[in-house]
């Protein structure tokens, strides 16, 4: 089982709502829009002086035909997405 990084084009504001595309057993699947979750988080200091803090991804929306890989494809992702949280949602 082969699981290879094709692209990714989230970008800030929005890191988390790009499309990921990889290559599975050498066919090209492109996951749907918002299906990574950023482990990082936002917050804010007693000065309301913003922070944000990375994190590594994971899969909120996984086609099902490839949920038995999920681990195998975070590992891929976060081996080729910079880990981030824009705090572009809040």
């Amino acid at each position: 089982m082969g699981i290879e990084f094709v692209s990714y084009d989230g970008a800030y504001p929005n890191l988390c709502s790009g499309t990921l595309v990889l290559k599975i057993d050498g066919k090209e699947v492109t996951f749907p829009n918002y299906c990574m979750s950023s482990g990082g988080s936002v917050w804010f200091d007693e000065d309301w002086g913003e922070h944000i803090e990375d994190g590594p991804w994971t899969l909120s929306d996984i086609p099902a035909e490839y949920a038995h890989l999920k681990a195998e494809i975070e590992d891929v992702i976060n081996d080729n997405v910079s880990e981030g949280c824009c705090g572009g949602c809040i």
